[in-house]
């Protein structure tokens, strides 16, 4: 869970640090504005962006009975960051499956990538596909 945060937590704090110094020397508005930006990274790196992940076991089952795609993912990852972005809205359609709170998750992602928890890996159908094009993604819904 923890490791889930760090990057925000660090994108937070380096804010901090930076805002306090600006503020100090007297740049208050320069200091907000470094904060709010920082702030701003540490929400796109969370969990936050991300439809709420359920465990692989149960997207597995749940992919099974309606045919959408699962999708292996973790915080902080700018390619699984890509997919969410470029499917927008779509995503609430997939089963999303976080790696980094789900061991079934990265073992699941370790086995079909040759060890590696090389993410996203989307299943379809029973099938992995590694870093998967948006476009295609969508098309499977």
């Amino acid at each position: 869970m923890m490791r889930t945060w760090l990057l925000p937590l660090l994108f937070v704090g380096c804010g901090s640090l930076v805002a306090a110094v600006r503020a100090v020397d007297g740049s208050v508005g320069a200091g907000v504005a470094v904060w709010l930006v920082f702030a701003l990274l540490a929400v796109v790196c969370s969990p936050l962006v991300f439809p709420r992940p359920v465990g692989a076991v149960e997207a597995r089952e749940r992919g099974a009975v309606d045919g959408r795609p699962v999708v292996y993912w973790r915080a902080g990852c700018k390619y699984c960051l890509r997919l969410r972005f470029r499917l927008g809205r779509d995503a609430r359609r997939l089963h999303w499956v976080d790696i980094w709170r789900d061991p079934a998750g990265a073992a699941a992602v370790r086995a079909v990538n040759g060890g590696a928890e090389t993410v996203p890996t989307v299943v379809v159908a029973g099938r992995p596909y590694v870093n998967p094009d948006p476009r295609w993604v969508r098309a499977q819904l």
